[in-house]
């Protein structure tokens, strides 16, 4: 099982938008818990969406209309289109994707995903 692996991150104006994209190792049709969090420098991890086995993806207020998860199952990557980027958008973003069977009977929550299967992170950042 090896890492998610993010890649899209950079610097963005205010206003603007960025997709992070997330390689996952395991076909994607067959994680159960996947989704993706952010931590600002000095501040808790926050896990702004998730997706759990039936493929309902719930968002965290801060960014709810602004983001969009996605997945392409032939190439096992996960996306997150962000729009309307705020400069409190600035954060390193991590993705998790876990495969864990015990995931399709209960709800997905990115805080009780083990460690091995989060990647390693990428950076955004947002200028006013």
């Amino acid at each position: 099982q090896l890492r998610p692996v993010e890649s899209g991150g950079g610097s963005v104006q205010s206003g603007g938008s960025l997709t992070l994209a997330c390689a996952v190792s395991t076909q994607t049709d067959s994680v159960y818990c996947m989704g993706w969090s952010r931590q600002a420098p000095g501040k808790e991890r926050e896990a702004i969406v998730a997706v759990g086995a039936d493929g309902t993806a719930s968002y965290a207020d801060s960014v709810k209309g602004r983001f969009t998860i996605s997945q392409d199952f032939d190439k096992n990557t996960v996306y997150l289109q962000m729009n309307s980027l705020e400069v409190e958008d600035t954060a390193m973003y991590f993705c998790a994707a876990d495969p864990s069977p015990g995931w399709a009977k209960r709800q997905c929550t990115l805080t009780d995903i083990p460690e091995k299967y989060w990647g390693q992170g990428t950076q955004v950042t947002v200028s006013s």
